[in-house]
């Protein structure tokens, strides 16, 4: 579908998630570039989406108050568009409850669901009437109030309360559903954090220190390809927790890396901007199409002493055995740590994911290997999970008493103003 706007395109993107499980970012960028959508209309799209997943089950549980037919058993079309003009009813101001109720009304038309047009206005009219004095939702205190709330599976809201208690997993999950800066690591190879700054300043954006040196942390800005420096390659993309993670493997100029898992990159450039460009890279990752993106992100920031490699970090090639003074093991893991950039993954369920520690840990033990005596190894995950951090640690050093943990730490969104971290340092 071509859309003609922000909404049609919105809707269109929430079409590509359903039916062909999209992530969210690739649904939107793809329908915004077949539409060539003007920038403003773009930005529209964007955050309808962003707002009606991040707030999914609070909406719905609206949408149900109100509706005589049940969200289940509404045709899908029909309840993206109920979704996607709740979204701006309840979440964004500057757009006029008229406008989102009439077109969600002529989206129906649009879409070939004129008939369903009568349900929706009468649901969003129902919505827009109670926007500012919304009925509480039942069960304050409890992990399923927090479910939908802030819309995220009823597992993972109680496995935050295990952690973190009520309130802690309350001040997790605000912290989802807020809008995440833009974070930049400068390329110190060819320019200084304040520079960039100024170069960024010049284009009338605010640039913000973060919590590393040589971090610049942005909102509304946009897509990171289109900003200044980006062509020449004065920064890279990464947040703040991923950039401690690196700067806790230590790697000094000379040194050999094997970054595994690496893509799309941000530990093994940040790696050889640490090493001033001197010693030796190695990205590693199982899909050949994902070392591309490392490929060409070295050659936008001058690194020339990255290279590529197609290899399954369980079964680490002969040649690398003992050869590598640090060794990044950033596993696959459930990503809850980043869910206020890829809102979709709150939707896993836990079933999904519970072959994830068994292959973490083969992870581990296959990248041990490659060690020397006196070696780092460094272990990372994006998510914030016992069972995916700690326990599969436990489980590595019940097998591998040659290797001492150095640093071992969770870092929290709501705490360290970051993605959701794990980071362990070992050494051998």
């Amino acid at each position: 579908m071509r859309a003609a706007n922000g909404r049609e395109a919105a809707l269109e993107a929430m079409r590509r998630m359903r039916r062909a499980g999209a992530y969210s970012s690739d649904a939107v960028d793809g329908v915004i570039k077949q539409s060539a959508l003007e920038p403003r209309e773009a930005a529209f799209c964007t955050r309808i989406v962003r707002e009606t997943l991040q707030n999914l089950y609070f909406i719905d549980h609206y949408l149900n108050l109100w509706s005589n037919t049940p969200t289940k058993r509404l045709e899908p079309a029909v309840l993206d568009i109920l979704r996607i003009s709740a979204a701006q009813l309840l979440f964004m101001d500057r757009v006029p409850p008229s406008a989102a109720v009439n077109e969600g009304v002529n989206l129906c038309a649009k879409s070939g669901c004129k008939r369903a047009g009568g349900l929706v206005n009468s649901v969003l009219r129902r919505v827009s009437e109670h926007r500012d004095a919304l009925p509480e939702i039942p069960g304050e205190g409890t992990a399923e109030y927090l479910s939908t709330r802030y819309s995220h599976e009823l597992w993972q809201v109680r496995e935050l309360i295990e952690r973190r208690g009520y309130e802690g997993a309350r001040a997790v999950l605000e912290r989802n559903n807020a809008e995440p800066p833009l974070t930049l690591q400068t390329n110190t190879l060819r320019t200084t954090a304040e520079e960039l700054a100024e170069k960024l300043r010049a284009a009338g954006l605010e640039p913000a220190a973060g919590a590393s040196p040589g971090e610049l942390r942005l909102r509304g800005a946009g897509r990171a390809d289109l900003l200044p420096g980006y062509a020449e390659g004065l920064f890279y993309v990464q947040d703040g927790a991923a950039r401690q993670a690196v700067t806790s493997a230590g790697a000094q100029p000379g040194m050999t890396v094997l970054d595994a898992c690496a893509a799309p990159g941000g530990k093994s450039f940040g790696s050889a901007i640490q090493m001033r460009g001197e010693g030796r890279v190695i990205s590693c990752d199982v899909q050949e199409k994902k070392l591309r993106r490392i490929v060409e992100g070295a050659a936008r920031l001058g690194l020339g002493c990255i290279e590529t490699r197609q290899m399954d970090a369980r079964r680490p090639a002969e040649e690398l055995i003992g050869t590598a003074d640090v060794v990044i093991a950033d596993a696959p893991c459930s990503g809850l740590g980043v869910i206020a950039k890829k809102p979709e993954i709150r939707f896993k369920s836990e079933s999904e994911l519970a072959a994830l520690p068994g292959i973490q840990l083969d992870i581990l033990r296959g990248l041990a290997k490659c060690v020397k005596p006196g070696g780092t190894l460094l272990y990372s995950t994006c998510t914030t999970r016992k069972c995916e951090n700690e326990d599969v640690i436990a489980a590595f050093l019940s097998e591998n008493s040659g290797f001492e943990v150095q640093e071992m730490r969770t870092l929290w969104p709501d705490i360290n103003d970051t993605d959701g971290f794990f980071v362990c340092r070992m050494v051998k």
